[in-house]
């Protein structure tokens, strides 16, 4: 086994999960906390989400459609078990309590979740050269930081501390370096299944935005509002993907 090289592909893994923390910072300079600067969060979080999810179906067409689809439904039915799991239960997560704190884990999972098949993709590009492991573990570097924004507007429009938001977002992406180094050491036993992964994730993402994020946004703030800001960091993230 070749140590060093597997060191490298775990400090790449931690450098992509604390990139995501990143996204956090916006909020350090945010002061107003109004329903209606929270509704254009959850938009931003929306947009930021469908614009990723996305990206990710692109990702896994490239290796099999049919397992993508799959996995986008798998995804879909994996929050609807999280949603009759969490129902009727008394729920915290920080200072978040009640609905929210519910809602707020339900993204958490959604999202840590996706990490474990950008992970795998960390750890099968460093099986691919140099070049290759590179630009993928940068590419995901940069993309985790509009998730960490995503996953931050959510817990901020909740009370959340800014610290607490960029904790929560580095702690989404953990399983990246927990998952990128067994994938280098066995890549071909965990490329069959990063189809299934990345349709899992974007199958999840989008459901979670239709099914909380954007009714929640709708309830204060204007339709035509909510649907600018969806649509402005929904191109935005479709535009950073393609031209990264």
């Amino acid at each position: 086994m070749n140590w060093e090289r597997t060191l490298m592909v775990l400090v790449a893994g931690l450098a992509t999960a604390l990139a995501t923390g990143l996204g956090a910072l916006p909020f350090r300079f945010i002061k107003e906390t109004s329903p209606r600067v929270f509704a254009i969060a959850n938009s931003i979080a929306a947009g930021l989400m469908l614009g990723a999810s996305f990206g990710l179906v692109v990702e896994g067409a490239n290796f099999g459609m049919p397992q993508t689809v799959l996995g986008g439904a798998l995804g879909v039915l994996m929050v609807l078990a999280g949603e009759k799991l969490f129902e009727g239960r008394e729920t915290s997560i920080g200072d978040v309590r009640g609905k929210d704190a519910r809602r707020t884990l339900l993204l958490l999972a959604v999202m840590t979740v996706h990490s474990f098949s950008e992970g795998v993709a960390v750890g099968v590009a460093f099986g691919g050269g140099e070049k290759l492991a590179t630009m993928i573990t940068v590419a995901i570097a940069v993309h985790n930081i509009p998730e960490g924004l995503a996953i931050s507007a959510v817990l901020r429009s909740r009370g959340s501390s800014l610290r607490a938001c960029a904790g929560w977002s580095i702690f989404s992406s953990l399983p990246q370096p927990l998952m990128a180094v067994p994938a280098f050491l066995f890549v071909d036993a965990f490329t069959p299944v990063l189809p299934y992964g990345l349709g899992f994730a974007a199958g999840a993402m989008v459901f979670m935005v239709l099914l909380e994020l954007l009714p929640e946004a709708y309830e204060s703030a204007r339709e035509s509002e909510v649907g600018l800001w969806v649509s402005l960091t929904l191109g935005a993230m479709v535009l950073f993907q393609r031209y990264l």
